[in-house]
């Protein structure tokens, strides 16, 4: 089949909502589909890394000045998604792909626009839901003011129901869905980690540490992805002062974009000996920096409705990952999670403390991580989505 996938977003950026259209199209790739991808001007270019026929389609660069490629909202995204719409319509006209996939809720709408204008086509609509759009937004800080948030609620219901069928990453965000659309057509489609960017890391774990400055006898603790609020960094950092407070044999890791902030931080509250940061993390080399930790850290909450790829690429490093109590995270980890009811620096503390002072029962948690993650493959998900496609 021909797939014509949209992103609208700086593709590629290396945080999850990129990580997941990319692999998404790999694993199609792999089962002997064409794929293209339309997205913004500005994005890292994803050749540089993989040996891949993913055709990347950008629009025109006229909003030159506009280079912004982390996550959140920016009015300037209106003008480049009316962009994007023109270059969806084009590519539509002259590639007459059979199945048009469109990520996240803009992504989903252009999609829905191009449908309606080449109505006699046989091609048929998909809808990537990465998370609440409301939800994200709030966990963002926006739509503070009541009226405006209800536009968007009512927005994102009607999105909801668009498409041939939805799919969703996260157990959280089922209902949602499910209740928007009358088909009740809905798939939930889990992340997936490629074990190949691990398997011959694991035996080099002191290497890593040697190479990266990471202390040897200290308990290592990692955060990688995205370094914004809704991710729960602020939690992490917060934690990490009370701990360090207490105690001298505990080692912090993060990893991401835009640190710049975090390293004021740490300077500022005297802890930066205890600090590796390492910034702007590539995905394609953040293996290593998993790979070095013993514990891993996801202090998301549930109010995006997001998914946490992140846990899986924690335990294909076999760490002890500690998570919030949630659906998802359950049916990555299973027993191999440790699990807090809330997010907040105290509970993450204690939970980080506790994994530090059993290291057997850390090891054993990422050795029964690491066995359950095989069943985790991004080869799966394009076995999934390809039923997706045949089922429309």
């Amino acid at each position: 089949m021909k797939i014509l996938m949209i992103a609208p977003t700086p593709f590629f950026s290396h945080r999850g909502t990129h990580i997941r259209i990319l692999e998404e199209a790999r694993a199609l790739e792999k089962r002997g589909h064409s794929v293209r991808i339309l997205t913004y001007h500005v994005g890292d270019d994803i050749h540089k890394y993989i040996t891949t026929k993913i055709d990347v389609r950008r629009v025109r660069r006229w909003l030159f000045w506009y280079k912004k490629t982390s996550a959140g909202a920016d009015w300037q995204k209106i003008v480049l998604n009316l962009f994007l719409i023109r270059k969806v319509l084009w590519m539509t006209y002259v590639w007459k792909p059979d199945i048009v996939h469109g990520h996240i809720h803009e992504g989903v709408i252009i999609g829905w626009l191009a449908r309606r204008v080449f109505f006699w086509r046989s091609m048929r609509l998909i809808s990537d839901f990465h998370g609440s759009l409301v939800g994200e937004m709030r966990s963002h800080g926006y739509l503070s003011i009541g009226v405006i948030s209800r536009v968007f609620s009512f927005l994102e219901r009607a999105i909801n129901q668009m498409g041939d069928a939805a799919i969703v990453s996260s157990a959280d965000h089922i209902d949602t869905i499910k209740e928007a659309r009358r088909d009740r057509r809905v798939y939930h489609i889990y992340d997936g980690v490629d074990m190949e960017n691990y398997r011959s890391l694991i035996a080099q774990k002191d290497v890593l540490r040697k190479k990266y400055g990471v202390p040897m006898d200290k308990s290592v603790v990692a955060f990688t992805g995205g370094l914004v609020r809704n991710k729960g960094i602020h939690h992490y950092l917060d934690c990490a002062c009370e701990i360090l407070e207490k105690r001298e044999d505990i080692f912090f890791v993060v990893g991401g974009d835009y640190a710049q902030w975090i390293e004021e931080f740490v300077h500022s509250k005297g802890i930066s000996e205890s600090f590796l940061i390492i910034h702007p993390l590539n995905y394609f080399t953040m293996p290593e920096i998993n790979v070095m930790a013993d514990i891993t850290v996801d202090p998301k909450s549930s109010h995006s409705h997001q998914a946490s790829g992140k846990i899986l690429q924690y335990m294909a490093a076999h760490t002890a990952t500690v998570c919030v109590d949630r659906e998802t995270n359950r049916r990555y980890l299973d027993d191999s999670g440790t699990y807090i009811s809330h997010v907040d620096q105290h509970t993450l503390a204690s939970a980080i403390m506790n994994l530090a002072d059993q290291p057997k029962e850390s090891k054993r948690k990422g050795l029964l991580a690491a066995k359950r993650v095989d069943q985790f493959s991004w080869f799966l998900v394009g076995e999934r989505l390809e039923g997706v496609y045949h089922s429309v």
